[in-house]
Parts: C-alpha cells; sequence; structure tokens
C-alpha cells in the first residue's frame, strides 16, 4: 500500500532549501555539518506546510545531483528526518515527509490559532481584529427583527439576499461606479468569491499571475485548485506596482487570471495609485487577463491626508475585465463571513449557476446582519472604530519593534493591518519555529511568496496593542537571539500572559 499522497521533485526542493538562509554562527559556535543543515532545512519546510505532509520525497540520487552535495550527504540527512520522526520510508516505496506523534500537522496557510492556546501564545499570525462592539451585538439584533419572513422559505440565496445585493450595488454607486444588483454575488468571505473565481475560469494547469509577495491563504487556494503561479514583483517600499512587469508578464506568459490587492496590500501595506490602476486594467484587458481585484483592505485607511484613488473596477464599470471581490472580514468582523463579487452580469450568473455545486450560498442570519449595519449607518461607524483600533495598535507595535528590535527595517503603511518587515539578516523560517517556543506565533516571509522567495522577512499584523504588543515584540527579540546563536531547540516554555 502506497504511504504517500503527492511528491515533491528535486528542482522544486532544490530552490526551496536554496533560499533559506544559513543559520547566523554566533560567537564561538561551529557550523553545522551539511548533512544536518539540510535536515534542518527539510524539517522546516515540513514544519511550515510548504513541503506537504505524507508528500514523496526524490530519491537520494536525485536530490543530491539538484543540490551538488554528495548522496552521502542526502542520505545522513534523511536517516537523521527518520531518528526525529520527519520521514518515513519503506523498500520499493521511497521516503515520504511524516511529523513526529504529539506535534501539531502544519498549515498551509495561516489558519487561526486555536482559542485553548490564547492564555500562553500571542498570535501574530491571523491579520483580524476582533469584533467592533456593540455593532456586532446591535446588528444580530436587527438581523433577527428581519429574519422571520426568510424563516418561510428554504433558505438558499445562491446569489445572496436580494435585499443586500442592491445594498451592495447601492454602496458602489455611491463610489461612482454605477452598479446593478445583477453585478453582485453575495459569498462565504473573500476566500469563497476567489475560490469560486478561480474554479470558473482557472481549470488545473492555468496560469494565474500574483503579486510577489502576496496574500499566503490565497496563494495555497490557488496552488490546491491546480494553478501555476506566475510571480511578479512588487515595487519598492510602498509605491505599489511595477507596471513594466506587469506588462510583459501580461504579454509574455498571457495568464488566464491576475490577482491583485490594491487598497493596503496585504502583506507589504502598498497602496496603488490612480495612474498604476488605469495602466494595469487597460494591461489585464489588452492581454485578455481577468483581473481580481482585493478590496477586503480597502476601508482601513488609518491617516487622515492619505490621497485614496478610485476602485479599480471605475476604470472597468462594466465588470468584463476587472473581477471585484470585497469582505465585511477586515473591515468590520472576520466572524461575519461575508463576502462578495461585483462583476458583469454574465460573469455573476456563471458564478451562480456553478455555485449549485459547491455551497448553495451564504448564511442569511449573517448577510440580514451585514444589510443591517450598513442600511443604518452602523457599519460606517464600526469602521471608525476599527480604524482607530488598528491606528493606535499600528503605533504601538511600531514603537516596540523599533525599541526591542532595532536592526529590523519596514515602512509603516498608511492603512491596512499589516507590516512587512526584513528581519535583520536572520531567516524567517527558524524566527517562526523559535517563535512558537518562546510564545509568539509569526508567519515567516516565504508563505507570502512563490517557491521559497522572501526567507530574510516576516509579516506583522497590528492586531495587538499596548502590553500585549510591547510583550510580543520582546518575544521576538528574544526569539532573534536564539535564532542568531544558533539555538533552536530546547528553549524554555512561555509563559502565560494576559493582558
Amino acid at each position: 500500500m502506497v504511504q504517500w499522497t503527492s511528491a515533491v521533485g528535486a528542482p522544486a526542493l532544490a530552490r526551496q532549501l536554496q533560499a533559506q538562509q544559513p543559520r547566523p554562527a554566533g560567537p564561538g559556535t561551529r557550523r553545522p555539518p551539511a548533512y544536518r543543515a539540510l535536515a534542518d532545512g527539510i524539517r522546516l519546510l515540513v514544519l511550515e506546510g510548504r513541503v506537504p505532509v505524507a508528500a514523496r520525497l526524490p530519491a537520494e540520487r536525485e536530490l543530491a545531483l539538484a543540490l551538488a552535495v554528495s548522496r552521502t550527504t542526502v542520505a545522513a540527512a534523511y536517516e537523521a528526518l527518520r531518528t526525529e520522526g520527519f520521514l518515513e520510508s519503506r523498500r520499493g516505496a521511497g521516503s515520504w515527509t511524516a511529523v513526529p506523534a504529539g506535534n501539531p500537522l502544519p498549515a498551509r496557510g495561516l489558519e487561526p490559532l486555536p482559542p485553548e492556546s490564547l492564555g500562553s501564545m500571542i498570535d501574530l499570525g491571523c491579520a483580524a481584529l476582533p469584533a467592533p462592539e456593540p455593532w456586532l451585538t446591535r446588528s444580530i439584533q436587527g438581523a433577527l427583527e428581519e429574519l422571520p419572513p426568510y424563516a418561510h422559505t428554504h433558505g438558499d440565496y445562491p446569489a445572496g439576499l436580494p435585499t443586500l445585493r442592491r445594498m451592495l450595488a447601492e454602496r458602489y454607486t455611491e463610489r461612482g461606479i454605477p452598479t446593478m444588483p445583477e453585478q453582485i454575488m453575495v459569498t462565504t468571505g473573500a476566500m469563497g468569491a476567489i475560490d469560486a473565481i478561480c474554479h470558473l475560469f482557472a481549470g488545473r494547469g492555468e496560469r494565474i499571475a500574483v503579486e510577489s509577495p502576496s496574500y499566503a491563504n490565497i496563494l495555497q487556494l490557488m496552488r490546491e485548485a491546480g494553478a501555476r503561479l506566475v510571480p511578479v514583483a512588487m515595487a519598492e517600499g510602498l509605491t505599489g506596482w511595477d507596471l513594466p512587469r506587469w506588462r510583459q508578464v501580461l504579454r509574455d506568459a498571457a495568464p488566464r487570471l491576475a490577482y491583485v490587492v490594491a487598497d493596503f496590500h496585504n502583506p507589504t501595506g502598498a497602496l496603488a495609485d490612480e495612474d498604476q490602476r488605469r495602466q494595469l486594467v487597460d494591461a489585464a484587458r489588452s492581454a485578455g487577463t481577468v483581473l481580481v481585484v482585493d478590496e477586503t483592505m480597502s476601508e482601513l485607511c488609518l491617516d487622515e491626508g492619505t490621497d485614496m484613488p478610485p476602485p479599480v473596477c471605475a476604470f472597468d464599470p462594466a465588470g468584463s475585465t476587472v473581477l471585484t471581490v470585497g469582505s465585511a472580514s477586515k473591515a468590520f468582523w472576520a466572524g461575519m463571513r461575508i463576502g462578495w463579487v461585483r462583476a458583469a452580469p454574465d460573469v455573476i450568473r456563471s458564478l451562480v449557476a456553478a455555485r449549485a455545486y459547491a455551497d448553495l450560498g451564504t448564511p442569511v442570519l449573517e448577510q440580514l446582519g451585514v444589510n443591517w449595519l450598513m442600511g443604518t449607518g452602523g457599519w460606517d461607524e464600526a469602521v471608525a472604530l476599527r480604524r482607530e483600533q488598528a491606528r493606535r495598535n499600528r503605533d504601538e507595535m511600531v514603537t516596540a519593534l523599533r525599541r526591542e528590535l532595532p536592526d529590523w527595517e519596514f515602512e509603516v503603511p498608511h492603512g491596512g493591518l499589516t507590516l512587512w518587515v526584513r528581519a535583520g539578516g536572520l531567516s524567517g523560517s527558524r524566527l517562526a519555529e523559535v517563535g512558537e517556543r518562546v510564545g509568539v506565533r509569526v508567519p515567516s516571509g516565504p508563505r507570502f511568496g512563490v517557491d521559497g522567495a522572501f526567507e530574510g522577512y516576516v509579516r506583522l499584523p497590528f492586531t495587538v496593542g499596548g502590553p500585549v504588543a510591547e510583550e510580543a515584540a520582546s518575544r521576538l527579540a528574544a526569539a532573534a537571539r536564539l535564532v542568531k546563536t544558533g539555538v533552536t531547540t530546547g528553549t524554555e516554555a512561555p509563559r502565560t500572559f494576559v493582558a
């Protein structure tokens, strides 16, 4: 019986391993043997989910050739991984990745931390804030008052509740983009929207152009759908997109889809300007590429005086080239799980028709809650609270990081929820691994790239503030010291921290 469920080729594994920065040698320490470094590199890839559990690894000879090392080195690394429980082998079936008993399965994306871990772990993995009360409670109370008529129906609305579709269309129209309800489909979060778009437009093997870096969970969703990701580097700092690179990729690779975050990009925080938006839409239209624009951060402008450009769909009002995805998750609360797509009516009809084979529809009560918020002014008041909280958290996190880790580099974005941090020459993967042991959970840079890119980065969402932000920075500094000295095992357990 075959024990592995997928396979990783020698060239792909070699690229990911070679992208990892070697562990810096601390004072008086020696570099680990080559086999040990190789074993550690593979173990990190497994722990981060970038090489799946139960994935068949290349034969020793193949990996040795790809890495330009001796077969003996690879054989010794594989044996070390078997001893530690990260590899299983059987004659005639090869070797495949595993996790030791008692270890949690690694995540392929950025899943929320289990609630039982919150007492001892500061979670900087999930870029989402607690609900802005009292508006969550009021929205559910308002939804319950509107629920009785819907309770007498079957409850399945594949396109979304007509009242919420009208509300969303009106809000786009108020922003200067005339929109009909027929151009809106309500989804189960932004992830549900993008999953539906990928299945409709990009079958297995299709190319999808993505920003580099980009949102980790979306990248993984596209990989699972069988897409071939084509990375396009972001411009320097917070300046948005590199249009010459985008034009070249759209012309040469002819991707079926392109996925971008124009407003306070996740993870960098960049804001694309009006001219960049116009040029990218024109380039996508010329190439026949469908441009999927993620607007989930668009309402989180934190600094007064920031010039907010028109939405990307303003340059394609009919929705034939630009498919806009919105969500209540970042601006209001992730627990609502309400997202939406704005596109041409024929695209919406196709998405709705395909939904019969997926989730049939989005929960009615949550749709009524969002509709109540938007219809009563509660949404705008709740978003104002959200901006105030995020602004305060951002400033406190920045102050704490600059005090505890002055050699870490980042630019402070004018909105969104994330800092993209160059970690002072350290490996982001090793920081993530050691961070969990000292009580702070942080995603490493390679999760936001393709084939091991951004090893020297971590993403830090400013979802905590005050004493918790200070403690998070202190724990990150402790993790950095351990990585610098080469101590990545046997660190002390995190202490319980209550804000």
